[in-house]
């Protein structure tokens, strides 16, 4: 019985030291990449050193060079490590969930990226919680706060499920190797029709940015409703609340914190932003960033503008159209034009740069959000201020030009080229002028015509339509309520708007053109209050085009209809000006 007991305590000592050796040698085996794959996560966000690979740098630099418009492109922090079989899950702080499946996650401030290529469409991953992937592109990098986006579709296995939880943003080129997140908890995408996406802050208040808070049009919330949520720090978040001053549409106005009580100037704290709405103690999801109070420039509230007159419109996969519109209107007296790029992947940046390099002025903003159109114009109030960049702003689309019928004498005993110019009122408290438009149908054009649109649409509708805007930006109302490119003046401070008749100022407005370019331009109305053409909704609505439903089914007669006047007058003001009109090639 001894002899039995003996031995088994053999046994179990030479198991446990077999497993004590197993141990050790397989812990100094994984060392190695243990700390290699934890690199991505743990890497010092203190060091100051930022490395920027090759390829990562091409891709960054592809956003737009804003001459100080947007930052720089920040350069992320990679490691050197050989990332030929490894798999890296980049730290995302937010993902919202865009129309038609889209996801747009933004990296976390300061994250590193691994040394791959961001222009690479094999390299970037979503990965979702029941393990299905979908490619992730790199997007932009946001301005103002400078993080990087991606964007990739949500897989219809996805799409089924109750609650889309945020995917991860994994960076690999072994496929296979990406962890299993079926059981691990993630937070729910963010809707891109409830949150907070932008801030800006002035001299004197934050203005927010946020859309179903006011859901529709002319219903907005009350000031008394709503407060604005400062909140920093970690673990259980601190918060410092201020008023709502002002809420109308997606702007919302609110005093600045107490920079006290916001602890800054201690440390590199990143302040979010948000709404709350006090009856359901609900706070807005946001992806907003607050900026502390801007410091005042020397003599700025007695500089005058830089430019008399700019251009601001949104703009989508507008590259073949912008050179024409943008020669057009620099001759006939625009000095600036402002464009908020809505998110473009198409030849944008090559025309913009192109135009750049033969002397136009033209400044961009990313503003990626969707149907925010009004809010975007709004900014562009704030942004011009701020800049000291412009006295009166004409907000006019891409296919709308702007003359003056008077125009057909010049040559006649006139010398003077015609300007823009002389529409800007000599009465000081005309704070907007309004111009009629006349919309142009496709005029027999199967195709978008070489020559350019005011050469190749000349047939329009006869009765004129609604009207665009030129206002002066200190007439501007503080609460920034706009439609159809009209603001609302600050009419307590004296200021009135006017319309113009159409014997002094017209807006061609090329509204319905060749079947393929009109489908593409409304597939994205980018109005926050304009009905998706596609939804079997509102279909009377005067923003819908007339007879045409709710497909994108071309008509059989659609290449001849809304003609109704043959209309050449923009047609012969071109040729005789500018003389072979080709849009499409370098002008000097």
């Amino acid at each position: 019985m001894r002899r039995r007991s003996t031995r088994a305590t053999g046994t179990f000592l030479l198991c446990l030291l077999f497993i004590l050796l197993f141990s050790i040698f397989s812990l100094h085996l994984s060392r190695n990449a243990i700390s290699s794959s934890s690199l991505h996560l743990n890497l010092n966000l203190d060091n100051r050193h930022h490395l920027l690979h090759h390829s990562n740098k091409r891709a960054l630099l592809n956003n737009f060079d804003n001459d100080g418009l947007l930052p720089h492109p920040i350069a992320h922090r990679v490691s050197s490590i050989n990332v030929s079989s490894l798999s890296f899950s980049v730290s995302v702080s937010e993902s919202v969930l865009l129309p038609d499946w889209e996801i747009l996650l933004i990296v976390s401030p300061n994250t590193p990226l691994p040394p791959l290529p961001l222009d690479r469409d094999d390299n970037y991953h979503c990965l979702f919680r029941n393990n299905q992937r979908s490619p992730a592109k790199f997007f932009a990098v946001l301005p103002f706060t400078n993080r990087t986006t991606f964007r990739c579709v949500m897989p219809e296995s996805v799409r089924r499920r109750r609650i889309f939880s945020q995917p991860n943003l994994v960076a690999s080129s072994s496929y296979n190797e990406s962890p299993d997140l079926s059981s691990s908890p993630a937070p729910e995408l963010l809707r891109w029709n409830f949150f907070v996406y932008e801030s800006f802050s002035t001299d004197d208040d934050v203005v927010l940015f946020a859309k179903g808070v006011n859901s529709r049009q002319g219903n907005d919330r009350s000031p008394n409703e709503l407060r604005c949520v400062f909140s920093f720090g970690d673990g259980i978040r601190n918060t410092v609340k201020t008023t709502v001053t002002s809420s109308v549409q997606e702007v919302f106005r609110c005093p600045h914190p107490d920079p006290l009580e916001l602890g800054l100037g201690q440390g590199p704290e990143r302040i979010t932003v948000s709404l709350e709405i006090i009856a359901g103690n609900l706070l807005v999801p946001s992806v907003a960033y607050y900026t502390p109070r801007p410091n005042k420039k020397p003599n700025s509230l007695h500089a005058q503008p830089k430019y008399q007159i700019c251009a601001c419109t949104m703009v989508y996969n507008v590259a073949k159209f912008l050179r024409e519109w943008v020669m057009y209107h620099s001759k006939v007296g625009i000095d600036n034009f402002l464009l908020y790029d809505n998110g473009s992947d198409d030849d944008l940046k090559k025309v913009i740069n192109e135009l750049r390099g033969e002397g136009y002025n033209i400044s961009v903003l990313l503003w990626i959000w969707p149907k925010t159109q009004e809010a975007g114009f709004s900014h562009s109030v704030l942004y011009s201020k701020s800049q000291g960049m412009c006295k009166w702003i004409m907000y006019v689309d891409v296919d709308e030009f702007v003359f003056s019928p008077s125009w057909g004498n010049i040559g006649k005993g006139h010398e003077k080229f015609p300007s823009l110019k002389s529409m800007v009122p000599r009465e000081k408290h005309v704070g907007q002028v309004s111009v009629n438009c006349l919309e142009f149908g496709p005029s027999s054009q199967k195709v978008h015509p070489l020559e350019g649109v005011t050469q190749g649409y000349t047939c329009r509708r006869k009765v004129e339509q609604r009207h665009k805007s030129m206002v002066l930006v200190d007439a501007v109302n503080p609460s920034l309520w706009n439609v159809i490119h009209h603001f609302m003046v600050n009419d307590k401070a004296g200021f009135v708007s006017i319309q113009l008749g159409l014997d002094k100022w017209v807006v061609n407005h090329y509204k319905y053109q060749a079947w393929d370019e009109f489908k593409n331009k409304f597939r994205r109305r980018v109005s926050a209050y304009v009905v998706d053409w596609r939804q079997n909704v509102n279909l009377n609505s005067k923003d819908r085009t007339p007879g045409l439903g709710h497909e994108a089914i071309e008509p059989e007669d659609w290449a001849t209809k809304f003609c109704e006047v043959r209309d050449e007058r923009l047609k012969s003001f071109t040729q005789k000006w500018f003389g072979s009109f080709r849009p499409n090639h370098t002008h000097a």
